[in-house]
């Protein structure tokens, strides 16, 4: 499995939107500093994912996280390719028997699949849309969320790179 982390809140970032000449789309801004954060351990294989929507990415919250993944996959062992962050490699950090991490090199996004889920969900669920509360950008969370839960296939295409397909052990 990858994991990553990836902030959503009330702060908007404008995407760019087709329209006819001469129209010209209007893009509203929202710069208030609230966020959730969204935990995702992806199985490029399968399309599977553990998915988990905390307050803050610290080593309680990856511990936390790491506990549901282990969870949901009972009696199985999951290897988690992660990135280098404080929290992934934290002394107090509480890691379940059933799970070994092995991490990408530093400063490598691009080798991490679940970036990708991260684009899909702020392109389709997030970009030129300005929320007025947190409960708000939590829905709307969800509603990405399900969209992937009801559609592995999509998960898988967008994280099952020909390296990956190839260096799967069946």
């Amino acid at each position: 499995m990858f994991e990553d982390e990836a902030r959503f809140g009330r702060m908007s970032s404008p995407y760019a939107a087709w329209a006819p000449k001469p129209i010209r789309p209007k893009v509203e801004i929202a710069l208030v500093r609230e966020f959730e954060y969204v935990y995702c351990a992806v199985s490029p294989q399968d399309g599977k994912a553990v998915w988990s929507i905390q307050s803050q990415m610290n080593t309680e919250c990856m511990g936390a996280f790491l506990l549901e993944v282990s969870k949901a996959f009972p009696g199985e062992t999951v290897l988690m390719i992660l990135d280098g962050a404080s929290c992934h490699k934290a002394k107090a950090l509480k890691l379940p028997q059933n799970i070994i991490l092995d991490f990408l090199p530093p400063y490598s996004p691009e080798l991490n699949p679940t970036e990708h889920v991260w684009d899909e969900m702020r392109e389709k669920f997030f970009a030129n849309r300005i929320f007025n509360s947190m409960d708000i950008v939590r829905s709307q969370i969800n509603k990405a969320i399900e969209q992937f839960r009801e559609d592995a296939q999509l998960l898988k295409s967008i994280t099952c790179w020909p390296w990956i397909k190839s260096a799967i052990l069946i």
